[in-house]
Order: C-alpha cells, then structure tokens, then sequence
C-alpha cells in the first residue's frame, strides 16, 4: 500500500485528473458551428408558418383562377385570367348588363368562379340531381341540396315509396342551360339557372303498370334552379336552396 503511494504515482495521477479536465473544457466549448437546438427549429419554423394579412392562394380550395388581391399572383397572369373573365361573360351573358356586372361582383368576391366552370358545374349538378330523384338516391341527393330543399325532395321519395311507385328515368340531354340571376350579399352568393332538359320518365305502380309519363318518348322539361354558397367558404361546392318547374 505504501508502494503504490509513492510520490511518483501521486504526480501520474494528478497529471491525468489535470489532463482529464482540459479535454473536458475543450470538448464542452461550443464553437458556433453546431445544429440549433430543436426549440429554435420549432421556433423559425412558427415564424414562417405564421399567416400574412392578405389572402393565400394556397387557402383557397380548387382556386379556378388567380386571386388577383393576393401579392404573390403574377400580375400578368391577373390580367390573362380577367380578360378570360369577361370573354365568358360576354359568350354567357351576352345581352344583360346588369346580370354581367352581378356575376363578376361573384367572381370578385369568390376566386373560384368562373361562368364557364360554374355552367359546367350546374350541368352536371342538375344531371346528377335529377337521376337521383328518380331513383330514390338519398345519399346522392343530400350533399348537393340544401336542407330545405332536401326535406322537399325526400318526401315526394318517401310517398312515392309508400304507394309502391318506381320511376323508369333516363336522362338524354341538356341542350340548353343559361343564366337568369344573380346576387350578392356579405355571406351569401347566389346564381339561378334556367335548364331545358330532354329526359325519358315514366312511373309505374307496384303492378308495374303505367301511372305517368312515356318509357318510349323523349320528352322536354324546363326547371329554374337557384345554387347559393359563402363566397370566402373553403368549400367550392355549390348548394342547390331553390327550385321552380317552368314546364
């Protein structure tokens, strides 16, 4: 015991402790070049996430056409997506001034729209609606109608079910489709659409016999049809909350 206490190994080991120690220091000493640590990733990673004043494009849902009050919109293509704007009204529209003036207050307050993707829109709404009316589609039919409407549509379904009445129904065409109204206020923007549609119906009893209609003749119907929706709503989609049968 007394060997290994000597004074020679008392030096070693205080020369190790001392060296020990410096390579602590140097290793411990941070020299500007290290990752940042993950709260300041979270933190510039905030910083950018945080939202500016103006809107996004990337906010809006199916965004139809540049949203020209945003910054970041190449003004060129603003002004390539206005002309396209009014070139539609004027193919759409052509002969109703004030009708024009209310359809672009729309397109203004809701990038989304266009005449053209909006008549295309309703076209195929009005198919879809229509065919799932007849076949009693509640799934269908409850996502595209307003509540209202809806109620209206599932009771004439539901009394058609009651009295055991099945409808045969094709849809042939859509040879006209224009627009007749439009309107804006803070929350809501609404469009009416007049269609003139060739359609095969016929109604038949729980016999099967004839109650209504031709399963033979293409006829002609003719509907006003009235879609509304917030025009700064995320949600592109239109709600049918009116309909009127012309014919």
């Amino acid at each position: 015991m007394q060997d290994f206490l000597d004074l020679p190994t008392i030096i070693i080991i205080a020369v190790a402790i001392f060296v020990l120690y410096r390579l602590r220091s140097v290793l411990g000493t941070r020299t500007g070049n290290e990752r940042a640590p993950m709260r300041d990733v979270r933190e510039s990673r905030t910083e950018r996430e945080k939202p500016d004043d103006g809107p996004r494009l990337e906010d809006v849902v199916v965004p139809l056409r540049p949203d020209a009050r945003s910054e970041r919109v190449d003004p060129e293509a603003a002004e390539r997506a206005e002309r396209k704007f009014e070139a539609e009204l004027e193919r759409y529209v052509p002969d109703n001034a004030p009708l024009r003036a209310k359809l672009k207050e729309i397109g203004e307050a809701d990038p989304t729209f266009t005449p053209k993707n909006f008549i295309n829109g309703a076209s195929a709404a009005y198919e879809m609606i229509v065919t799932a009316f007849a076949a009693g589609d509640r799934g269908a039919l409850k996502p595209l109608l307003e509540k209202d409407v809806y109620d209206g549509f599932e009771s004439a379904i539901k009394q058609r079910e009651t009295q055991g009445e099945k409808i045969d129904f094709t849809f042939v065409g859509l040879p006209n489709i224009a627009y007749v109204d439009a309107a804006l206020d803070k929350k809501t923007a609404t469009v009416t659409i007049r269609f003139d549609a060739e359609v095969v119906s016929a109604t038949r009893d729980a016999n099967g016999a004839l109650v209504e209609g031709d399963a033979e003749k293409v006829v002609n119907i003719a509907d006003q049809w009235t879609f509304a929706k917030n025009p700064r709503s995320r949600d592109p989609n239109w709600k049918l909350v009116g309909t009127n049968q012309i014919s």
